[in-house]
């Protein structure tokens, strides 16, 4: 971030919900529930994979790969809003807005990679499963999700480094309740900022596209592949296996879709902050809820675990 030093900004406001004065108490209760829900949701995946050895599979490591990036996620972002919403004053440094940026791109494009590896396991798992043990070994798992880190990594830096070397000489207000990219580069100055607007909007939506691709491919021969088994029983069973990944795919990029692709044309600020909630609160919140209900070999493995712990009289 030295690049960025010539800047006259040294701190920004990040306006947030400050234009819902009367509904700010009620979004910090409902955003902290959701919050602590999502927190508890993941925690508890992981401890059921952790604890559950039938559950030590290539498809339960990926799932706690992406549990453990979605509560980094949120973590990056969340707390910050909370905080905001108790507080009046709502400042936030250069340096503090940056690792916020960084943060939360490296978080969210690893999550993207992690959906797109496991449409990658389902997809060898169902088309291929003779060769899956050798696909999808013990070592070569950790590669993928090592390979996912990284490139969430780079995405952060490169989206980071872009924006935080441009020249912000007036305004401070964020019309955000985050460092989110568009509404910090309206604020930046100098005659680089459309080539670097387009620039890091054109990767991050080719990135996020041709990993929607990749999985869509995937699930293309995954269908094809079910389609072709003689046996209704053996079709569902192998279709439910794939369902919950499949549901949180469209609930992902279903949001991002709205964010990245909207149309542009007159937009009200705080449309914007509500639509920032859908991605940054509401798919994190959905999703453990999604791979809890939706996935039965999980659902039972945490009644076993945990509920028969709690109610040790109904195990029986």
């Amino acid at each position: 971030m030295q690049g960025a030093n010539h800047s006259d900004v040294i701190e920004f406001i990040l306006i947030g919900f400050s234009t819902f004065p009367h509904l700010q108490l009620m979004f910090f209760l409902l955003f902290l529930l959701m919050y602590l829900f999502t927190l508890l949701g993941n925690l508890l995946i992981m401890a059921t994979v952790w604890s559950e050895r039938s559950l030590h599979t290539p498809m339960y490591l990926f799932l706690c790969a992406l549990s453990i990036s979605e509560i980094l996620y949120t973590l990056a972002i969340i707390p910050r809003m909370l905080a905001d919403l108790l507080s009046a004053h709502h400042s936030i440094t250069f340096l503090a807005c940056a690792n916020q940026m960084f943060f939360s791109f490296t978080f969210g494009f690893t999550h993207s990679f992690l959906l797109t590896i496991m449409g990658y396991d389902r997809y060898v798992a169902i088309c291929h499963p003779l060769r899956y043990s050798m696909l999808m070994s013990p070592r070569g798992c950790a590669c993928l999700v090592a390979w996912s880190w990284v490139g969430g990594s780079v995405m952060g830096t490169v989206v980071t480094t872009a924006v935080f070397h441009l020249t912000f000489c007036g305004p401070n207000k964020i019309h955000h309740f985050a460092c989110h990219m568009p509404p910090l580069l309206k604020l930046a100055c100098g005659s680089s900022v459309p080539v670097v607007a387009k620039s890091v909007g054109l990767v991050c939506i080719m990135t996020l596209l041709g990993c929607f691709l990749l999985i869509l491919l995937s699930y293309i021969f995954i269908v094809a592949t079910i389609l072709n088994i003689p046996s209704v029983e053996s079709r569902h069973k192998a279709f439910s296996t794939c369902a919950s990944h499949l549901t949180v795919v469209v609930v992902h990029y279903g949001f991002a879709s709205v964010i990245y692709l909207k149309p542009k044309g007159p937009r009200s600020l705080e449309g914007d902050t509500l639509m920032g909630i859908t991605y940054t609160v509401l798919t994190p919140f959905l999703s453990p809820i999604i791979f809890s209900l939706r996935n039965k070999e999980l659902k039972n493995a945490m009644k076993k675990t945990f509920f028969s712990k709690l109610y040790p009289e109904n195990s029986g």
